[in-house]
């Protein structure tokens, strides 16, 4: 802390050329990360935006490549996931060091490569990003992650890469500074909950967050998350930002994200996760065999994941819900990685099933739809016209006799659909068993409305699966719609027999 005191700069802004004050939360991770008697392997800094993360990182750049934990020799990498992002740290930090008396005879910036040499111990900075070609030379003893947050699932290629280089060195120190992630599903969420789960001391975590319930408007919640306030982070502008996502709805989950520092996805979805875990109670699937059944089926591409949700309710009003999905199990560890989701771990967890091949085996499919339903009592199943020709001929060969209705994806058919979905879970009705592949898919699915007010779903991401949910609001029409069909023309316009 007395190296960045003494010798960095203020790169820009109202006091650019002034020597830099470390704020408490910068040295309170400072003393965890450097004064730790175990030695740190691994830190993360969590916050909201525009709390010097930039600068956290450029100086303990420049700690490493000439202040006191310079090593002979040594390289060191900061990771971002875009050009921009990591020309940013690497703009910072040469920065910083150009405008010290001290520190600019000692470093050479290399702007066309985004380096920075340390004349004094041979050592090397390099900025590197997710869109660069190649990201696996060199072994940094120090490998600092920008924006780790912003990876969604629990891998990602780019990150191993700079994780793995750090092989070479017993102590070698890996620090993520970043917002949080958007689900507990992410890698970042992974790494911060196992640092709290395991309480490893070679491990520092230090989160600042708002509390789960805070209101948008509280200052107490702006403050947990935003530890730089009233210091070079800016009052009124958090003030303007929740007044806005206050009046808002749309803008909520993306200040509590990037403002208070909370874990929710910025797309709001469909059924947000408290709805959802209402329904994490086990279904009763004895109930399948007892009551009437009701399926939705989405066929979806044919290297793309396919959903068949079957659905019950008991004599109590539950309504139980038995999903099934399948991805071609030849390629399952690519499509993992091009989703950036735990298909191969689900896959070995049975719940998702995977035969082999390079695209959906639908005569597999077929056979696994029939054992699922024998011995059921199933009314109706609403299916995605696409690509059903690929099922139906193996159903025609085995004979099959399903109550197969065909259901349409626009605004006129999936608007009751989601509606009657929606009823269903804000009454408590839903048991679905927290199925982790039905929930991925209701985590990705957000509300596209038309100008009439009608509704379907849609992709928060482009490689977010929503299979899952269509197969589900289809299955939960199929019910309502055969329950209206019992009712006479005079009940269904709401004229009762007395």
């Amino acid at each position: 802390m007395r190296f960045v005191e003494k010798h960095c700069r203020i790169p820009e802004g109202d006091h650019v050329g002034q020597i830099v004050r470390l704020a408490g939360f910068q040295e309170d991770f400072f003393y965890a990360v450097y004064d730790n008697a175990v030695r740190t392997k691994r830190a993360f800094l969590s916050m909201a935006r525009k709390n010097a993360k930039t600068g956290t990182i450029a100086f303990i750049v420049l700690l490493h490549l000439v202040g006191p934990e310079a090593r002979q020799n040594s390289r060191i990498s900061s990771g971002a996931r875009s050009r921009k992002q990591a020309a940013e740290v690497y703009n910072y930090a040469s920065k910083s060091a150009m405008l010290s008396p001290t520190l600019r005879k000692a470093v050479r910036p290399v702007p066309s490569a985004k380096r920075l040499v340390g004349l004094l111990m041979n050592t090397e900075y390099e900025a590197l990003s997710a869109e660069g070609a190649s990201n696996h030379g060199g072994s940094p003893v120090l490998a600092i992650l920008d924006e780790v947050g912003q990876v969604k699932g629990p891998k990602d290629d780019f990150i191993e890469a700079i994780v793995t280089s750090q092989g070479a060195y017993d102590d070698a120190l890996l620090i993520g500074i970043s917002t949080q992630a958007a689900t507990d599903a992410d890698l970042f969420s992974i790494w911060l909950d196992d640092a709290e789960r395991t309480g490893d001391p070679r491990i520092v975590a230090h989160v600042y967050t708002a509390p789960k319930e805070a209101s948008l408007l509280d200052r107490d919640a702006w403050r947990a998350a935003n530890p730089a306030m009233g210091l070079f982070r800016s009052e009124t502008d958090l003030a303007e930002q929740a007044d806005r996502a206050s009046r808002m709805p749309t803008e909520e989950n993306s200040f509590r994200w990037l403002g208070l520092n909370q874990r929710v996805n910025r797309f709001t979805p469909f059924l947000s996760p408290g709805v959802w875990k209402t329904g994490n109670g086990a279904p009763d699937l004895s109930a399948f065999k007892r009551f009437p059944v009701f399926g939705g089926l989405d066929l979806s591409q044919t290297t793309d994941l396919t959903a068949f949700v079957l659905v019950t309710r008991d004599d109590k009003g539950v309504l139980h819900v038995l999903p099934t999905f399948w991805l071609p199990g030849d390629i399952l560890p690519d499509l993992a990685k091009r989703d950036r989701t735990a298909y191969v771990e689900w896959e070995k967890n049975g719940k998702l099933l995977a035969p082999p091949g390079v695209s959906i085996n639908y005569p597999f499919v077929a056979t696994e739809i029939l054992r699922l339903t024998a011995g059921m009592d199933l009314r109706r199943i609403f299916f995605d016209r696409w690509r059903f020709d690929l099922l139906q001929a193996p159903l025609d060969r085995m004979g099959a006799k399903l109550p197969l209705e065909a259901f349409g994806q626009g605004f006129v058919s999936m608007t009751p659909a989601l509606t009657a979905t929606e009823i269903e879970f804000l009454k408590g009705n839903v048991r679905h068993g927290g199925h982790p592949v039905l929930r991925m898919c209701a985590a990705n699915a957000v509300v596209k409305p038309d100008e009439a007010g009608n509704r379907k779903l849609d992709k928060a991401k482009s490689t977010g699966r929503i299979d899952g949910m269509v197969a589900l609001a289809m299955a939960i029409q199929a019910e309502a719609v055969t329950e209206e069909q019992k009712k006479s023309v005079y009940e269904s316009r709401g004229i009762r027999r007395v």
